[in-house]
């Protein structure tokens, strides 16, 4: 049989969504069980979490699926939320992903979930295998984007072009010099949901994408006025957000009965302005620090901590953990529920691969693309896999009505109602219903020229 990965892109709830529909109508259409590795970013990840909580989720999937909408439509509560909260500041690398988890992504979700991966070993030998994917900061930065993916699966973490891992259960963990020096609690599924979704890590991005949306739109005084404000906020932003501070203080007092509860609200508040003032996400210790390994980048070996974020900030969707020469892919299926250009990311995939000379179908399409189809079939050669990209809103589930569909289901905007939910799971259902002949037929091929390649 040939090794068929399924891929799922970011873009929040819509991704969550549209990755529960296409899976319930893979299932559906017998596709499920070919389907070795289920990999995710960003929102699609919050998918996987909801359904791996169940041991063989696959076998079950409308019993799941039922469970999944029911929990949607409930909310979490604020003290709840509070009470995860102050357990997280309890923590040695308390950042903004542990906030941004509690206070955006289990509103989300609408659940704090406890559970951790590395017990999910065991649990799954009928489903696809799990692959979280976030990405090294400082790789980023550093343009060293081939090494910056980095994987969580039950069994291990670590980067998947250089290699290096360590087992899941010390993910977070304390090392030296490939030593362990104190063993940290496991994170948690909600903390792992949040760094995957963590969009807002990469604050660069977001001036960028702020100064493009003014940038034309606004005339010469008011930029002038624009960035006038802006320099005048970040000479005061320490009086800002302490007045700020005292203000959510005044209306919380009452929630806050004792001093005890009041003092440590305070505390957390302080953190979190500290945090905001340095933009600090996704700090973890580094399993590498200190190690002597040569394929590993220096830079990376001499620092104690490092820092994760969102994976949709580099590529929003994980073809690169899928190319590990180990994993010996023959065919990926990309589902594509990002914001903007539905083909950037296979795009982007394809030109970065010919650069790192990594195998991969060559990508000869235009960027931009407002209407595209339902189905791309990208043929591998020469140790690539093949590739199927279906972008999630296109001109035919949508019949000509694609910025309806899109400006109905922004990646950020309250939960989504459950008739929204409930259109979204069939829409993206529809992208898989329609084009089963042409899965089975590329899925047949695949095995042939394993077949062959075998003989």
């Amino acid at each position: 049989m040939p090794n068929i990965a399924l891929v799922g892109s970011g873009g929040g709830e819509r991704a969550m969504l549209g990755l529960l529909g296409s899976l319930v109508q893979l299932k559906k259409c017998d596709l499920l069980d070919c389907i070795l590795y289920l990999c995710g970013t960003s929102g699609s990840t919050w998918c996987m979490a909801s359904l791996y909580k169940e041991p063989d989720w696959s076998t079950h999937l409308n019993a799941v699926l039922k469970d999944i909408m029911e929990r949607l439509g409930a909310k979490v509560s604020l003290q709840d939320a509070w009470t995860k909260l102050h357990k997280y500041h309890d923590e040695p690398n308390f950042s903004l992903t542990h906030v941004w988890a509690v206070m955006f992504v289990s509103m989300i979700v609408k659940e704090i979930d406890e559970n951790t991966i590395s017990n999910q070993k065991g649990n799954h030998s009928k489903d696809p295998y799990p692959i979280y994917t976030v990405i090294d900061k400082q790789y980023k930065q550093k343009k060293l984007n081939q090494d910056a993916w980095f994987e969580i699966t039950p069994h291990e973490a670590g980067y998947s072009v250089t290699g290096a891992f360590v087992d899941s259960a010390y993910f977070g963990s304390q090392f030296k010099n490939g030593n362990l020096i104190k063993k940290q609690p496991e994170i948690d599924m909600l903390y792992l949901q949040g760094l995957c979704g963590s969009a807002l890590a990469d604050k660069e991005k977001i001036l960028k994408w702020f100064w493009e949306k003014i940038r034309g739109k606004w005339d010469k005084p008011r930029k002038e006025m624009f960035v006038s404000a802006q320099g005048l906020l970040h000479e005061r932003r320490h009086d800002i957000l302490k007045q700020h501070t005292l203000t959510i203080f005044e209306n919380f007092e009452d929630w806050f009965e004792t001093s005890e509860k009041g003092a440590s609200f305070i505390s957390i508040l302080n953190d979190i302005i500290r945090l905001l003032k340095t933009w600090t996400w996704g700090t973890t210790y580094n399993f590498l620090y200190k190690m002597e390994e040569e394929d590993v980048r220096l830079s990376v070996l001499s620092e104690e901590k490092t820092y994760y974020e969102d994976a949709g900030l580099l590529n929003n969707s994980p073809y690169f953990p899928m190319l590990r020469k180990e994993r010996d892919i023959d065919l990926i299926i990309s589902l594509d529920f990002s914001a903007g250009d539905p083909m950037e990311t296979v795009i982007n995939t394809s030109e970065m691969c010919r650069d790192l000379k990594i195998p991969f179908p060559e990508v000869k399409l235009p960027r931009g693309v407002s209407e595209p189809d339902d189905f791309y079939l990208f043929e591998g050669e020469n140790g690539a896999p093949t590739v199927i990209h279906i972008p999630l809103f296109n001109k035919v589930n949508c019949d000509g009505h694609i910025k309806e569909w899109v400006k109905r289901y922004r990646t950020f905007q309250s939960a989504y109602s459950h008739d929204m939910m409930i259109d979204l799971i069939e829409k993206a259902g529809e992208n898989v219903k329609n084009n089963k002949a042409r899965l089975v037929t590329a899925i047949r091929e695949v095995i042939e020229k394993k077949k062959a390649k075998a003989c």
